[in-house]
């Protein structure tokens, strides 16, 4: 919802609450911006949802500031969903297979979602499920698998989610 401030506000009344958190009931928007001018701060509206629309006094270029920071949050609760994919082969060395195992421990460790993907040739589908039962227990520390492992067709493939 766009944010409204000052004389964006179209209500002829307001539901004011003032700068420390005051009722000051029901009053007139030009009362209410004339109060906010006065104050040097802004009238700020809520939501337009109920009538009339609850508006605060708050101090000036705060609400802008507020609303970025609500966007930012929201931003980093998302990136928590993203999900980083990492490749093998079921005749991976362990040497390779370590190097693997570090690198998702590092992902895991900073809130990324891993899914591992084995690609398959011929008849290997079983070795790739082993090798997958592997990497998820030795990752028991740091993350969960979201499901069961899926093998079909040409790979098989977890997701391992961080605790």
């Amino acid at each position: 919802m766009p944010m409204l401030m000052n004389e964006q506000i179209k209500a002829s009344e307001v539901q004011l609450t003032g700068v420390q958190g005051e009722d000051l009931g029901v009053v007139s928007r030009t009362e209410a911006i004339a109060l906010a001018k006065q104050l040097k701060v802004d009238l700020v509206c809520d939501s337009l949802m109920s009538s009339p629309p609850p508006c605060r006094l708050i101090a000036r270029g705060a609400a802008k500031q507020q609303k970025q920071q609500e966007k930012r949050e929201a931003k980093v609760q998302e990136g928590t969903l993203k999900s980083k994919e990492i490749r093998m082969t079921p005749h991976i060395e362990d040497h390779d297979y370590d190097t693997k195992l570090r690198q998702a421990l590092s992902l895991l460790a900073s809130g990324h979602a891993v899914q591992f993907v084995v690609r398959l040739q011929g008849k290997e589908g079983p070795k790739a499920k082993a090798l997958l039962e592997r990497m998820v227990s030795d990752l028991a520390g740091a993350g969960v698998k979201e499901s069961g492992i899926q093998v079909s067709g040409k790979q098989a493939a977890v997701r391992v989610l961080p605790k």
